[in-house]
C-alpha cells in the first residue's frame, strides 16, 4: 500500500530516509553522514519542524486532537500530528513542505539540495 505522505517527503528534492533509532524512520536532507531531519515519519504519526514555537502552537489551537508538542523536540517548535484524523493529507504535506524548507535553510550552503534557492 502506497504511504502518500511519506512519499512526499521522501519525494522532495535531496531528501533520503534513515532510521537513527530502530524502528523510527525519519525523512534527511543534506549529505549522508550529515544530513538533517526534517520529517519523521511513523504510522499513526508525522513530526515536524512548524516555526517557532509560538508559530507551532497555531497548530494546537487549530487541531486539539490531532497535533501535539513532539516530546523533547517541541520547545524548538516541533509538533506530532496525527495521521487520519482531522488534519488531510494535503494539510501534513504541507507541514512537510514547510519543515523541509526551514531544514534546508539552515544548512551550509554547500550542503543545500541543487536548485534550492528560497
Amino acid at each position: 500500500m502506497a504511504d502518500l505522505v511519506s512519499d512526499y517527503a521522501l519525494g522532495m528534492p535531496g531528501a533520503w530516509p534513515d532510521e537513527p533509532w530502530e524502528g523510527d524512520r525519519v525523512a534527511k536532507v543534506g549529505p549522508d553522514g550529515a544530513g538533517k531531519i526534517f520529517a519523521f515519519l511513523g504510522h499513526a504519526t508525522v513530526g515536524v519542524k512548524c516555526g517557532t514555537r509560538e508559530e507551532a502552537d497555531e497548530w494546537l489551537e487549530r487541531y486539539p486532537d490531532d497535533a501535539s508538542v513532539m516530546a523533547y523536540l517541541g520547545r524548538s517548535g516541533w509538533n506530532t500530528l496525527r495521521r487520519g484524523g482531522a488534519i488531510g493529507d494535503d494539510e501534513l504535506c504541507e507541514a512537510i513542505a514547510d519543515s523541509y524548507a526551514m531544514v534546508v535553510a539552515k544548512l551550509p550552503q554547500k550542503h543545500r539540495p541543487e536548485g534550492w534557492d528560497q
